[in-house]
């Protein structure tokens, strides 16, 4: 019982999280408006996928936040990263740094009480910029997009006078990456003038910097008072350096402006110091700052550590602590999502907290407001929230706003205690709760909510991508029924066309122009990556990265959708070769069943394919020893980690299995190897020591 309340309260978190983040991605990509700080934004994110890596088997159907950075907007070239710029994990106490600390030996298989040497320096709240020379000459500046996907702002970057044009005694490839930024003092100026020229008052400096560097026009960006910190490398040509700290001076020898609080340290103790001390003076600096940036020093420790799908395992921002204000409880709405959870939100009086302007606040679910966790103990001393209520609010590392505690000298006679729905607030249908867990709607199709969200999710960037597609307009084109589901897009030219008597550019905010954007879009849309389209079905548990891993192992669609049947109609062996695919989890796999045998989603998926292009799973061209072989790790290495030999069978092109089945190819064992050694030797599976498996990864 513990177990499924816990799960109700961390699935209510996540979905709470989703719509945060999304709604900070529009505001920010879309409308040009963002209202949350980089650092801010880092940190919900970090947030969600301290989550999903905590409890793995609860990784949810709309796993947006998963990728890097965010989207690319259309406004922009587009530029694919030579490598990709990765955001950094974020620890929020000590207790975090420590397990960054630990994760890091762990993997390189160090003693706990050994040193790593760390260089440290502040995490600067601005945007993130790569910079390509060839041969010394500055010949591309791109934002960080996806992560893989950037903006193409070199005109802009080449205003600020931070960034040198031209390098002396570079090597043929360079690429520079660092953060653009606006001084607070140089901040206040700016909105001051634009205040004076009726233009537009930015919220903070970060929001200035991002505004001022995506500008259409380089003159506006000229104007800005932009600025750049460099602070690593992506691709060059030639290795010019092994450590952090030498990396430094190369930048301040290339003409880049590096950050003067730089420091060393060389264990965990060293570094709290630095923390504290500096976390003193921040607030006398003259640009922001929501952090320290924690990276291992050794440029080939760095190497052997690698990333994870978002992150790198050897750095980690170490955040500075919330802020807190009081305000009143306006409202509380019920927010429905795509799967018809049910999701509770404190509307406030508006509030200012640490710069930002505040209006609503997580209520996580039932429970919260009642006053109990998950494991039915108090929390706030008991006491429920109501709506009226003055509450103290807080926004922790998760950027999230969250109440803390509830004002009962301020609440009024007249209060009544918050009554939870026990029918959806959109189509009215019955609710209840799923194995003691999150409560739902069930109504599926039939209710707006789902459908809309539904989607949203299948035309958003990491799925078909089709821009034009905001909830606005589908919600329009759902209420006039041009629009119930997935396959109802692709008719949209055909039937409300320019010719139609029913045509889109009739409808109010609406014209030739925009209807011609949006077919354009979707006729674009109609190739796509099986990873993608994985991903577009809104499966519950199956985000992008399990939606990565499921392509990868399958490659082609119509396998997929084959053993997924087979899985749907109960078959043991299909299950048992899901289970066996590293990284897929129970969960996923039952969620996964429960979708290919549900009829409506059966005949979206049989439709679909119709009108679109599934393009096989293209694999990296990696030639090794190994590449696309099925391997399994057994028993204990003594030279590496096992997430160590992991990773480096995954980057030699192998695939790595959790368990021996008939599609394995090679076992690797250790010492204390146990029934998968005795399995291995009975199918005939060729095994290797490690000593084997050194010689081979060093071929």
């Amino acid at each position: 019982m513990l177990k499924n309340l816990k799960e109700k309260e961390i699935r209510d978190k996540i979905i709470i999280l989703q719509t945060e983040i999304n709604k900070a991605k529009q505001d920010y990509f879309q409308n040009d408006n963002p209202y949350l700080s980089d650092n801010e934004y880092d940190s919900l994110v970090e947030r969600y996928k301290k989550l999903i890596k905590k409890f793995p088997s609860m990784i949810p159907e709309n796993d947006k936040t998963l990728g890097i950075g965010s989207t690319v907007i259309s406004s922009f070239n587009k530029v694919e990263h030579s490598s990709p710029l990765l955001s950094l994990a974020n620890a929020f106490s000590s207790s975090d740094v420590e397990n960054f600390d630990e994760s890091i030996k762990r993997f390189l298989g160090k003693d706990l009480s050994s040193d790593i040497q760390y260089a440290v320096e502040p995490k600067i709240d601005g945007l993130s910029l790569s910079l390509r020379y060839n041969k010394g000459k500055l010949i591309l500046a791109s934002t960080r997009g996806d992560g893989k996907i950037g903006e193409d702002v070199t005109h802009n970057a080449k205003t600020i006078s931070e960034i040198p044009h031209h390098i002396s005694n570079a090597p043929d490839i360079l690429e520079v990456r660092g953060e653009v930024y606006i001084l607070k003092s140089d901040f206040i100026k700016l909105n001051q003038s634009q205040k004076m020229q009726n233009q537009k008052i930015f919220a903070n400096p970060r929001n200035a910097a991002a505004g001022s560097l995506r500008q259409l026009n380089s003159e506006i960006t000229a104007s800005r008072p932009l600025r750049f910190f460099a602070y690593s490398l992506g691709e060059i040509s030639h290795n010019l350096v092994d450590n952090q700290k030498d990396l430094i001076v190369l930048l301040q020898k290339y003409g880049f402006k590096t950050n003067e609080e730089f420091y060393f340290c060389n264990n965990l103790m060293e570094l709290m110091a630095v923390y504290e001390d500096f976390n003193q003076k921040r607030e006398k600096l003259d640009y922001d700052v929501d952090g320290l940036v924690y990276k291992v020093n050794d440029f080939s420790l760095q190497k052997r550590l690698g990333a994870r799908s978002t992150s790198p395992r050897w750095a980690i921002a170490h955040k500075f602590k919330p802020e807190e204000s009081f305000t009143k409880i306006l409202s509380i709405e019920i927010q429905v999502g795509r799967t018809g959870t049910l999701s509770p939100v404190a509307k406030l009086d508006p509030v200012e907290i640490g710069g930002v302007m505040v209006s609503s606040a997580t209520l996580h679910n039932e429970d919260f407001i009642k006053g109990f966790d998950s494991s039915g103990n108090k929390i706030r001393e008991g006491v429920d929230i109501r709506v009226g209520d003055l509450v103290s609010i807080y926004r922790a590392g998760d950027v999230i706003p969250k109440i803390k505690s509830v004002s009962l000298s301020e609440r009024g006679k007249d209060s009544t205690p918050y009554i939870f729905p026990k029918f959806c607030p959109d189509c009215g249908s019955i609710v209840r709760k799923e194995n003691e867990s999150s409560i739902r709607c069930y109504a599926g199709l039939s209710c707006k909510s789902q459908v809309i969200e539904r989607i949203k999710h299948f035309v958003s960037k990491k799925a078909f991508s089709i821009d034009g597609f905001a909830e606005k307009q589908i919600s329009q084109l759902y209420d006039l029924g041009w629009i119930q589901s997935p396959v109802d897009i692709f008719f949209l030219k055909k039937k409300h066309g320019h010719t139609s008597d029913l045509s889109i550019k009739s409808l109010d905010n609406w014209g030739e122009k925009s209807a011609d954007k949006l077919f354009i879009a979707i006729e674009k849309s109609k190739k796509i990556t099986l990873d993608k389209f994985i991903f577009s079905l809104g499966i519950r548990y199956v985000g992008e990265v399990v939606s990565s891993i499921l392509a990868k192992y399958y490659e082609e669609w119509e396998v997929f959708c084959k053993k997924m049947e087979n899985l749907s109609l109960k078959n043991n062996l299909a299950m048992e070769e899901l289970l066996n695919i590293d990284g897929i989890g129970l969960k996923s796999v039952n969620e996964l069943r429960l979708f290919f045998s549900n009829n409506e989603s059966l005949k979206i998926i049989h439709e679909l394919p119709k009108f679109i292009e599934i393009e096989k799973f293209q694999l990296k061209n990696i030639q090794s020893s190994i590449s696309n072989m099925s391997i399994v790790f057994t028993g204990t290495l003594e030279t590496m980690s096992r997430s160590e030999a992991k990773s480096i069978a995954e980057k030699m092109g192998a695939k790595v299995s959790s368990t021996i089945s008939s599609n394995t190819d090679l076992l690797i064992s250790g010492d204390s190897a146990g029934s998968k050694l005795k399995k291995a030797k009975e199918k005939d599976i060729k095994v290797i020591t490690e000593n084997e498996w050194l010689d081979l990864i060093k071929k």
